[in-house]
């Protein structure tokens, strides 16, 4: 498509931009002014849509990007408290008698009297959860933890008819779910563990 001017025919690609506009400072006049009006090419008006789309998707993903890198700073810390607090509560439960699973701990360790064993195990987990809040030697303190929690497995050895039902190992009961939902606490500890590894 070309653009009559009084010197001759001009290509309309080359008026297609207003920063391109009479190049050079041509000099025109009447009918030519309505020459310089800029072209719209094919797709242009696709693209006054999809680049204000783009921008918003690119600042979109960086705040995205920005939040989930401040959180990472922070979040073993926040992985690392949690675990404790659950640790203290749990613990606390066994020292005042008010544990719902003194009978099933009773009973992974039946040689064991009931009345010294839960208590003795609730103190364990009271300063197990105080030094993961307080932060000091995670690595003894998680491998600790690993320990403790791997114990709780034996529900599934010991009583397996509380764990699974109709003796379907798949087939969890309430406890099951209870003692098997410890392996993500143990995968937990395990990253705070080698998060401060990395950090000295």
């Amino acid at each position: 498509m070309f653009h009559t001017l009084s010197g001759g025919l001009v290509p309309a690609i080359y008026w297609k931009s207003s920063r391109f506009a009479n190049p050079g400072g041509i000099p025109v006049s009447g009918n030519d002014a309505a020459a310089l009006v800029p072209a719209r090419p094919i797709g242009e008006s696709f693209w006054e849509i999809a680049m204000p789309v783009k921008v918003i998707n690119e600042r979109f993903n960086n705040t995205l990007l920005g939040t989930w890198k401040a959180v990472d700073r922070v979040s073993v810390s926040l992985l690392r408290v949690a675990i404790g607090v659950v640790f203290v509560w749990f613990g606390a439960l066994k020292l005042t008698g008010d544990t719902p699973v003194a009978q099933l701990v009773a009973n992974t360790m039946p040689f064991l009297p009931k009345d010294v064993f839960v208590p003795a195990l609730g103190v364990f987990e009271v300063l197990l959860g105080v030094a993961l809040l307080v932060g000091r030697r995670l690595d003894l303190v998680v491998i600790l933890l690993v320990m403790h929690l791997a114990g709780t497995f034996l529900v599934l050895v010991v009583t397996p008819e509380t764990a699974f039902s109709h003796h379907n190992p798949l087939m969890l009961t309430m406890v099951g779910e209870f003692v098997v939902k410890n392996v993500v606490l143990i995968a937990a500890g395990v990253v705070v563990a080698t998060k401060q590894a990395r950090a000295r």
